[in-house]
């Protein structure tokens, strides 16, 4: 088939060499406009339209997909097909209608369950054991059209949101070119998805990512997880914020912690919770680099005086 895919982040590059090593054509790619990052502040392309460039592919950087002179273009193009993973932003009926055999999804949740722009993050944060990708007929509403194809993948205990998001990443490049073979075909036709079991997870903002010390540590150790990496779990010690990456539950000790309390042993930090404590991994204060927790603790200067995150 002819297609143009749509995708931005690196979540999507997978499914776009996927796409360039199978029997398909990739005519054009869809992408979100060049966005400023880094300190300085520097326009840049997105990891998917970077990929295209090397690959010689034709950019469509629509500031919205319903734009006329997009239209046009993609009308010109003529795909049979339109593969999406992770593009940001809403496609209108008039560009879904455009190619003869829709626009396919790769979604991160085995749906209906976590419709929405994190379903990874979410996933971890509700401490689900399994997790998937599914392809779908994109449909005006949001992530509920029928389904083509689904994996299912174990969220391991350690997992972070990025590491999992990876792995359904790669294996999902491929379920996404099954999908194009099942549809050209002719052998592979979308079911609709179950009217019972619909979760929302919503896009993760810096207020999302703020650690309160009052949950269990079950429930804290998953949300710093979920946050890992972006937009980075956070808390704060005496008004500087610290960036928090994974820690460990530990045993409930005879000596009780309060929630936030911080303790810095010899080769370690302790934090109290509603529950058992935890250890604290890497961190990172304001204007410092990232480092172990024992390290940054060091350069504190406590001088024996408890020190509380909040």
């Amino acid at each position: 088939m002819r297609l143009v895919f749509a995708g931005t982040p690196a979540t999507a590059v997978p499914t776009l060499e996927a796409l360039l090593k199978s029997r398909h054509a990739v005519a054009a790619v869809i992408t979100r406009p060049d966005a400023r990052s880094g300190r300085g502040l520097q326009k840049a392309a997105s990891p998917v339209a970077a990929r295209a460039e090397e690959a010689g592919i034709e950019i469509l950087r629509p500031q919205r997909p319903g734009d006329p002179e997009f239209l046009a273009r993609l009308r010109q193009i003529s795909p049979d097909c339109c593969p999406v993973t992770a593009y940001g932003a809403l496609v209108p009926q008039v560009a879904l209608d455009i190619p003869a055999s829709g626009w396919v999804n790769l979604h991160f949740s085995i749906l209906p369950a976590w419709r929405g722009a994190a379903p990874v993050q979410h996933a971890i944060l509700h401490g689900d054991d399994l997790t998937g990708a599914t392809t779908f007929r994109l449909v005006r509403e949001l992530d509920a059209g029928p389904v083509f194809g689904v994996l299912t993948e174990a969220i391991r205990p350690a997992d972070t949101a990025g590491e999992l998001l990876q792995r359904l990443a790669v294996a999902g490049a491929d379920l996404m070119v099954a999908t194009l073979d099942g549809i050209e075909s002719g052998e592979l036709e979308p079911r609709e998805q179950p009217a019972s079991g619909v979760s929302l997870a919503p896009k993760f903002s810096t207020a999302d990512a703020k650690v309160d010390w009052d949950h269990p540590a079950l429930a804290i150790s998953r949300r710093i997880r979920a946050c890992t990496p972006d937009p980075g779990a956070w808390s704060e010690l005496e008004g500087t914020r610290v960036k928090l990456w994974p820690v460990t539950v530990l045993t409930a000790s005879a000596d009780p912690q309060a929630p936030g309390e911080l303790r810095a042993l010899r080769d370690r930090v302790v934090v109290g919770t509603a529950t058992a404590p935890v250890e604290l991994g890497e961190v990172q204060q304001d204007g410092k680099r990232r480092m172990p927790a024992a390290d940054w603790a060091r350069g504190l200067r406590l001088g024996g005086q408890p020190a509380i995150l909040g």
